[in-house]
Protein backbone atom coordinates (compact mmCIF):
# COMPACT_ATOMS: atom_id res chain seq x y z
CA UNK A 1 0.00 0.00 0.00
CA UNK A 2 1.36 3.92 -0.45
CA UNK A 3 2.23 5.74 2.29
CA UNK A 4 -0.82 6.67 4.45
CA UNK A 5 -1.96 10.43 5.07
CA UNK A 6 -3.61 9.24 8.26
CA UNK A 7 -2.35 6.46 11.00
CA UNK A 8 -5.72 5.85 12.59
CA UNK A 9 -5.43 4.22 15.84
CA UNK A 10 -7.75 1.69 17.58
CA UNK A 11 -7.09 0.62 21.04
CA UNK A 12 -9.16 -2.48 21.89
CA UNK A 13 -9.00 -4.81 25.15
CA UNK A 14 -11.67 -7.41 24.67
CA UNK A 15 -12.62 -9.38 21.84
CA UNK A 16 -16.17 -8.79 22.20
CA UNK A 17 -15.98 -5.50 21.38
CA UNK A 18 -17.59 -4.23 18.16
CA UNK A 19 -14.58 -4.01 16.41
CA UNK A 20 -15.50 -4.67 12.66
CA UNK A 21 -18.17 -1.82 13.10
CA UNK A 22 -15.34 0.62 13.96
CA UNK A 23 -13.09 -0.80 11.72
CA UNK A 24 -15.17 -0.92 9.06
CA UNK A 25 -16.69 2.97 9.15
CA UNK A 26 -12.81 3.29 8.18
CA UNK A 27 -11.94 0.94 5.51
CA UNK A 28 -14.94 0.94 3.52
CA UNK A 29 -15.47 4.28 3.49
CA UNK A 30 -12.26 6.32 3.43
CA UNK A 31 -10.81 7.11 -0.52
CA UNK A 32 -7.88 8.83 0.98
CA UNK A 33 -4.75 7.10 2.04
CA UNK A 34 -5.38 5.39 5.38
CA UNK A 35 -4.11 2.87 7.57
CA UNK A 36 -5.72 1.43 10.54
CA UNK A 37 -4.17 0.04 12.85
CA UNK A 38 -5.57 -1.98 15.77
CA UNK A 39 -3.29 -2.65 19.33
CA UNK A 40 -4.88 -5.50 20.80
CA UNK A 41 -4.41 -4.30 24.62
CA UNK A 42 -3.81 -7.42 26.81
CA UNK A 43 -6.16 -9.77 24.77
CA UNK A 44 -5.70 -12.52 22.22
CA UNK A 45 -4.48 -11.51 18.95
CA UNK A 46 -6.81 -14.21 17.56
CA UNK A 47 -9.65 -13.29 19.23
CA UNK A 48 -9.17 -10.42 17.87
CA UNK A 49 -8.51 -11.43 13.88
CA UNK A 50 -11.81 -13.34 14.48
CA UNK A 51 -13.89 -10.60 15.22
CA UNK A 52 -12.21 -8.80 12.04
CA UNK A 53 -13.34 -11.14 9.41
CA UNK A 54 -12.55 -10.41 6.03
CA UNK A 55 -11.28 -6.98 7.28
CA UNK A 56 -7.68 -8.42 8.31
CA UNK A 57 -7.27 -9.18 5.12
CA UNK A 58 -7.58 -5.69 4.07
CA UNK A 59 -3.76 -4.17 3.08
CA UNK A 60 -4.57 -1.13 4.71
CA UNK A 61 -5.30 -3.01 8.35
CA UNK A 62 -2.62 -3.43 10.97
CA UNK A 63 -2.63 -5.29 14.17
CA UNK A 64 -0.34 -4.48 17.03
CA UNK A 65 0.05 -5.94 20.46
CA UNK A 66 0.74 -4.47 24.22
CA UNK A 67 1.28 -6.37 26.60
CA UNK A 68 1.79 -4.50 29.78
CA UNK A 69 -1.19 -5.89 32.29
CA UNK A 70 -2.50 -2.40 32.76
CA UNK A 71 -6.09 -1.27 32.35
CA UNK A 72 -5.43 1.79 30.89
CA UNK A 73 -6.24 2.91 27.52
CA UNK A 74 -3.06 5.24 27.41
CA UNK A 75 -0.50 2.24 26.24
CA UNK A 76 -2.12 0.94 23.17
CA UNK A 77 -3.23 4.12 21.76
CA UNK A 78 0.95 5.76 23.18
CA UNK A 79 1.33 1.94 21.56
CA UNK A 80 -0.07 3.13 18.54
CA UNK A 81 1.04 6.72 18.30
CA UNK A 82 4.86 5.16 18.38
CA UNK A 83 4.30 3.20 15.15
CA UNK A 84 2.45 5.71 13.24
CA UNK A 85 4.70 7.43 10.63
CA UNK A 86 1.89 9.21 8.26
CA UNK A 87 1.51 12.91 8.77
CA UNK A 88 -1.49 12.25 10.60
CA UNK A 89 -2.43 10.77 13.64
CA UNK A 90 -6.06 9.99 14.80
CA UNK A 91 -7.56 7.61 17.53
CA UNK A 92 -10.85 5.88 18.03
CA UNK A 93 -12.55 4.02 21.12
CA UNK A 94 -13.77 0.25 19.59
CA UNK A 95 -16.62 0.80 20.15
CA UNK A 96 -17.48 3.59 18.10
CA UNK A 97 -17.57 4.29 14.64
CA UNK A 98 -17.14 6.89 12.09
CA UNK A 99 -19.89 7.87 9.39
CA UNK A 100 -18.94 7.64 5.73
CA UNK A 101 -16.30 9.67 4.23
CA UNK A 102 -15.21 11.63 7.61
CA UNK A 103 -11.56 11.40 7.06
CA UNK A 104 -11.97 12.37 3.83
CA UNK A 105 -13.76 15.10 4.52
CA UNK A 106 -10.97 16.54 6.87
CA UNK A 107 -8.49 16.02 4.90
CA UNK A 108 -10.34 18.55 2.64
CA UNK A 109 -10.62 21.00 5.49
CA UNK A 110 -6.60 20.28 6.61
CA UNK A 111 -5.87 21.21 3.13
CA UNK A 112 -8.06 23.89 2.81
CA UNK A 113 -7.26 25.80 5.57
CA UNK A 114 -3.37 24.97 6.36
CA UNK A 115 -4.10 23.16 9.55
CA UNK A 116 -2.43 21.05 12.28
CA UNK A 117 -5.71 19.66 13.62
CA UNK A 118 -8.90 18.82 12.46
CA UNK A 119 -11.28 18.25 15.06
CA UNK A 120 -14.94 16.39 13.84
CA UNK A 121 -17.96 17.08 14.38
CA UNK A 122 -19.25 14.75 17.64
CA UNK A 123 -22.81 12.44 17.95
CA UNK A 124 -24.24 9.83 19.88
CA UNK A 125 -25.49 7.01 17.64
CA UNK A 126 -28.96 6.90 18.70
CA UNK A 127 -28.40 11.05 16.57
CA UNK A 128 -28.56 13.35 19.08
CA UNK A 129 -25.39 15.44 18.46
CA UNK A 130 -23.13 16.66 21.21
CA UNK A 131 -22.14 20.03 21.57
CA UNK A 132 -18.64 20.44 22.48
CA UNK A 133 -16.52 22.31 21.70
CA UNK A 134 -18.96 25.45 22.14
CA UNK A 135 -17.20 27.32 19.66
CA UNK A 136 -17.69 30.92 18.32
CA UNK A 137 -20.92 30.73 15.70
CA UNK A 138 -19.96 29.51 12.39
CA UNK A 139 -16.30 28.87 13.22
CA UNK A 140 -14.63 26.18 11.34
CA UNK A 141 -10.87 27.60 10.91
CA UNK A 142 -8.18 29.16 13.27
CA UNK A 143 -9.73 28.13 16.43
CA UNK A 144 -8.35 29.50 19.82
CA UNK A 145 -7.88 27.18 22.83
CA UNK A 146 -9.48 29.98 24.92
CA UNK A 147 -12.16 31.81 22.45
CA UNK A 148 -13.74 29.01 21.27
CA UNK A 149 -13.90 26.95 24.77
CA UNK A 150 -11.60 23.94 22.77
CA UNK A 151 -10.78 22.27 26.40
CA UNK A 152 -14.55 21.14 26.34
CA UNK A 153 -13.42 18.79 23.66
CA UNK A 154 -11.68 16.14 26.51
CA UNK A 155 -10.41 13.70 23.51
CA UNK A 156 -7.93 14.26 20.49
CA UNK A 157 -9.91 13.06 18.19
CA UNK A 158 -9.60 13.72 14.53
CA UNK A 159 -6.46 14.51 12.90
CA UNK A 160 -3.31 15.74 14.60
CA UNK A 161 -0.02 16.27 12.77
CA UNK A 162 2.42 14.14 13.90
CA UNK A 163 5.20 16.84 12.16
CA UNK A 164 4.02 19.49 14.86
CA UNK A 165 2.70 16.99 17.62
CA UNK A 166 4.17 13.74 17.24
CA UNK A 167 5.96 13.51 20.84
CA UNK A 168 2.86 13.92 22.89
CA UNK A 169 1.55 10.93 24.41
CA UNK A 170 -1.36 9.83 26.71
CA UNK A 171 -1.02 9.61 30.76
CA UNK A 172 0.21 6.19 31.59
CA UNK A 173 -1.55 4.00 33.75
CA UNK A 174 -4.86 5.73 33.98
CA UNK A 175 -7.95 4.31 34.14
CA UNK A 176 -9.48 7.54 32.85
CA UNK A 177 -8.83 10.73 31.81
CA UNK A 178 -5.63 9.66 30.06
CA UNK A 179 -6.12 12.17 27.09
CA UNK A 180 -7.00 15.21 28.80
CA UNK A 181 -3.38 16.40 29.19
CA UNK A 182 -2.64 15.58 25.69
CA UNK A 183 -5.96 17.57 24.46
CA UNK A 184 -4.76 20.19 26.72
CA UNK A 185 -1.41 20.79 24.89
CA UNK A 186 -3.00 20.86 21.41
CA UNK A 187 -5.38 23.27 22.01
CA UNK A 188 -3.39 25.96 23.74
CA UNK A 189 -0.39 25.16 21.50
CA UNK A 190 -1.17 28.34 19.28
CA UNK A 191 -1.20 25.52 16.56
CA UNK A 192 -3.62 25.84 13.14
CA UNK A 193 -6.90 24.23 14.46
CA UNK A 194 -9.93 23.62 11.97
CA UNK A 195 -13.54 22.42 13.01
CA UNK A 196 -15.45 20.35 10.74
CA UNK A 197 -18.43 21.45 12.23
CA UNK A 198 -21.05 19.88 9.10
CA UNK A 199 -18.78 16.93 8.37
CA UNK A 200 -19.93 13.50 8.74
CA UNK A 201 -19.96 12.85 12.31
CA UNK A 202 -17.50 10.98 14.46
CA UNK A 203 -20.40 8.44 16.38
CA UNK A 204 -20.17 7.57 20.10
CA UNK A 205 -22.03 4.39 21.02
CA UNK A 206 -22.92 3.39 24.50
CA UNK A 207 -23.72 -0.42 23.52
CA UNK A 208 -21.10 -2.36 25.32
CA UNK A 209 -21.79 -3.70 28.87
CA UNK A 210 -18.01 -2.65 30.24
CA UNK A 211 -16.97 0.23 28.48
CA UNK A 212 -14.31 1.45 30.22
CA UNK A 213 -14.98 5.43 30.03
CA UNK A 214 -18.24 5.21 32.08
CA UNK A 215 -17.14 2.00 34.70
CA UNK A 216 -17.30 3.13 38.71
CA UNK A 217 -14.42 3.14 39.99
CA UNK A 218 -13.23 5.21 43.23
CA UNK A 219 -12.86 9.12 43.21
CA UNK A 220 -9.45 8.89 43.89
CA UNK A 221 -9.12 6.96 41.19
CA UNK A 222 -11.01 9.30 38.70
CA UNK A 223 -9.17 12.49 40.07
CA UNK A 224 -5.86 11.12 39.70
CA UNK A 225 -5.64 12.21 36.09
CA UNK A 226 -6.43 15.83 37.34
CA UNK A 227 -3.73 15.28 40.13
CA UNK A 228 -1.27 14.77 37.59
CA UNK A 229 -2.46 17.01 34.99
CA UNK A 230 -3.26 20.10 37.20
CA UNK A 231 0.86 19.89 38.69
CA UNK A 232 2.20 19.33 35.48
CA UNK A 233 4.07 21.05 32.88
CA UNK A 234 1.48 21.64 30.54
CA UNK A 235 -0.51 23.55 32.95
CA UNK A 236 2.37 25.11 34.38
CA UNK A 237 2.49 26.47 30.65
CA UNK A 238 -0.73 28.07 30.59
CA UNK A 239 -1.32 31.82 31.06
CA UNK A 240 -4.01 32.61 33.95
CA UNK A 241 -6.68 32.81 31.72
CA UNK A 242 -6.05 29.45 30.06
CA UNK A 243 -5.44 27.87 33.24
CA UNK A 244 -8.98 29.77 34.37
CA UNK A 245 -10.46 28.23 31.62
CA UNK A 246 -9.36 24.45 32.00
CA UNK A 247 -10.50 24.78 35.31
CA UNK A 248 -13.76 25.43 34.79
CA UNK A 249 -14.01 22.67 32.62
CA UNK A 250 -12.63 20.26 35.19
CA UNK A 251 -15.93 21.35 37.44
CA UNK A 252 -18.32 21.22 35.19
CA UNK A 253 -17.47 18.03 33.12
CA UNK A 254 -15.31 16.30 35.18
CA UNK A 255 -15.95 16.86 39.36
CA UNK A 256 -19.82 17.48 38.83
CA UNK A 257 -20.02 13.94 36.64
CA UNK A 258 -18.55 12.19 39.87
CA UNK A 259 -21.50 13.08 41.74
CA UNK A 260 -24.01 12.43 39.40
CA UNK A 261 -22.81 9.58 38.29
CA UNK A 262 -23.42 8.22 41.98
CA UNK A 263 -26.86 9.47 42.37
CA UNK A 264 -27.25 6.68 45.85
CA UNK A 265 -26.06 7.61 49.57
CA UNK A 266 -24.80 4.11 49.64
CA UNK A 267 -22.32 4.47 46.96
CA UNK A 268 -20.98 7.77 48.86
CA UNK A 269 -18.65 7.07 52.20
CA UNK A 270 -15.84 9.20 54.30
CA UNK A 271 -12.74 8.27 52.15
CA UNK A 272 -14.98 9.42 48.90
CA UNK A 273 -16.00 12.63 50.21
CA UNK A 274 -12.70 13.40 51.22
CA UNK A 275 -10.99 12.23 47.89
CA UNK A 276 -13.72 14.54 46.17
CA UNK A 277 -12.80 17.51 48.39
CA UNK A 278 -9.51 17.31 47.63
CA UNK A 279 -9.90 17.20 44.18
CA UNK A 280 -11.93 20.48 44.37
CA UNK A 281 -9.19 21.92 46.46
CA UNK A 282 -6.95 21.21 43.85
CA UNK A 283 -9.00 22.97 41.40
CA UNK A 284 -9.21 26.21 43.56
CA UNK A 285 -5.72 26.62 44.14
CA UNK A 286 -4.83 26.01 40.25
CA UNK A 287 -7.35 28.68 39.15
CA UNK A 288 -9.35 30.54 42.17
CA UNK A 289 -11.22 32.86 39.48
CA UNK A 290 -12.57 29.97 37.96
CA UNK A 291 -15.28 29.95 40.58
CA UNK A 292 -16.56 33.19 39.41
CA UNK A 293 -17.60 31.94 36.33
CA UNK A 294 -19.51 29.24 38.23
CA UNK A 295 -23.65 29.51 38.17
CA UNK A 296 -25.39 29.85 41.62
CA UNK A 297 -26.63 26.29 41.28
CA UNK A 298 -23.09 25.19 40.40
CA UNK A 299 -21.53 26.78 43.20
CA UNK A 300 -24.03 25.45 45.79
CA UNK A 301 -22.75 22.13 44.57
CA UNK A 302 -19.06 23.27 45.27
CA UNK A 303 -19.61 24.38 48.64
CA UNK A 304 -21.30 20.99 49.48
CA UNK A 305 -18.81 19.35 47.67
CA UNK A 306 -16.03 21.35 49.41
CA UNK A 307 -16.85 19.79 53.15
CA UNK A 308 -17.03 16.02 53.46
CA UNK A 309 -19.37 16.72 56.61
CA UNK A 310 -22.30 18.48 54.71
CA UNK A 311 -24.84 14.97 54.53
CA UNK A 312 -24.58 12.80 51.36
CA UNK A 313 -28.28 13.35 50.76
CA UNK A 314 -27.78 17.70 50.35
CA UNK A 315 -24.63 16.81 48.20
CA UNK A 316 -26.86 15.03 45.87
CA UNK A 317 -29.74 17.27 45.92
CA UNK A 318 -27.67 20.07 45.13
CA UNK A 319 -26.22 18.25 42.21
CA UNK A 320 -30.00 17.54 41.25
CA UNK A 321 -31.01 21.02 41.02
CA UNK A 322 -27.68 22.22 39.27
CA UNK A 323 -28.95 20.31 36.26
CA UNK A 324 -32.39 21.93 36.02
CA UNK A 325 -30.72 24.05 32.77
CA UNK A 326 -32.64 26.76 31.87
CA UNK A 327 -34.01 27.79 35.74
CA UNK A 328 -32.19 31.71 37.42
CA UNK A 329 -29.91 29.88 39.64
CA UNK A 330 -28.03 27.73 36.68
CA UNK A 331 -28.15 30.94 34.16
CA UNK A 332 -26.70 33.39 36.83
CA UNK A 333 -23.34 33.33 38.34
CA UNK A 334 -22.85 34.04 42.15
CA UNK A 335 -20.58 36.51 41.21
CA UNK A 336 -23.39 39.00 38.46
CA UNK A 337 -20.83 40.52 37.63
CA UNK A 338 -19.78 37.62 35.11
CA UNK A 339 -22.82 37.24 33.81
CA UNK A 340 -21.94 37.87 30.42
CA UNK A 341 -18.38 36.63 30.27
CA UNK A 342 -17.29 33.99 27.94
CA UNK A 343 -17.21 31.14 30.34
CA UNK A 344 -20.05 32.09 32.06
CA UNK A 345 -23.42 29.92 31.89
CA UNK A 346 -25.25 32.26 29.03
CA UNK A 347 -23.11 32.43 26.56
CA UNK A 348 -21.67 29.01 27.12
CA UNK A 349 -24.98 27.97 26.72
CA UNK A 350 -26.20 29.67 23.74
CA UNK A 351 -22.52 28.75 22.30
CA UNK A 352 -23.48 25.15 22.76
CA UNK A 353 -26.84 25.35 20.93
CA UNK A 354 -25.65 27.09 18.17
CA UNK A 355 -23.37 23.72 17.74
CA UNK A 356 -25.72 21.09 18.25
CA UNK A 357 -27.64 22.39 15.41
CA UNK A 358 -24.24 23.08 13.09
CA UNK A 359 -24.39 26.85 13.20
Amino acid sequence: MPEPLVDHIIAVHDPARPLARAVGSVLNYTRSAVRVSVVCHNTDPGAITRNLGELVHDERMRLLTIEDGIPSPAGPFNAGLEAATAKFTSIMGSDDELQPGAIDSWLALQRRAEADVVIPRLAHARGTPVATPPTRPFRTQSLDGLRDRLSYRSAPLGLVSRERFGSLRMMGGLPSGEDVEYATAVWFSGARIAFDRRGPAYLIHDDAEDRVTFATRSIADDLEFMRRLLGGEVVRGLDARQRTALVVKLFRVHLFALVHNRPTVELWSVAERTALALGVQRCIDAAPAALTFLSQADRSLVDAMSNPHVPDRQLLAAAVRRRRFGRPSTLIPRTFGRLLAREAPLRMMAASMLVRVGR
